[in-house]
């Protein structure tokens, strides 16, 4: 599992062991991305809890590495798809992988430059 720091915590809305367990699950696949990674908090919050039916849930990714840190705040409140904390969650570990890729390459020096002189 992951050598590095994790921290779930869920705002408005009581714990769920399954859906911790998935968001363990996606943490564990960040690091195939860096092993530069220090820590990761995870914040799933479901801001509409007096609402019955059609809460939107946002998620929170800090990722510390070194460099800048990598932040996604995914809020459901433009996306219904969004009243599913899964889709929720899936949505905004897929901007952090996105994020993640991009970071790697840039500390590679993977970055494509375009010239802008002619031959």
């Amino acid at each position: 599992m992951a050598d590095f720091s994790i921290e779930i915590l869920f705002r408005n809305m009581d714990h769920s062991g399954a859906v911790e367990a998935d968001i363990r699950k996606k943490i564990a696949s960040l690091e195939r991305f860096s092993d530069h990674i220090v820590d990761c908090r995870v914040v799933v919050d479901a801001p509409h809890k007096h609402h019955h039916k059609g809460g939107l849930y946002d998620v929170h990714i800090n990722i510390s590495m070194p460099g800048p840190d990598i932040v996604i705040n995914r809020t459901g409140s433009r996306d219904h798809a969004h009243e599913d904390v899964y889709v929720a969650i899936r949505d905004a570990f897929a901007a952090a992988v996105r994020k993640l890729e991009d970071h790697v390459r840039k500390a590679r020096g993977d970055i494509k430059t375009h010239s802008t002189g002619r031959s």
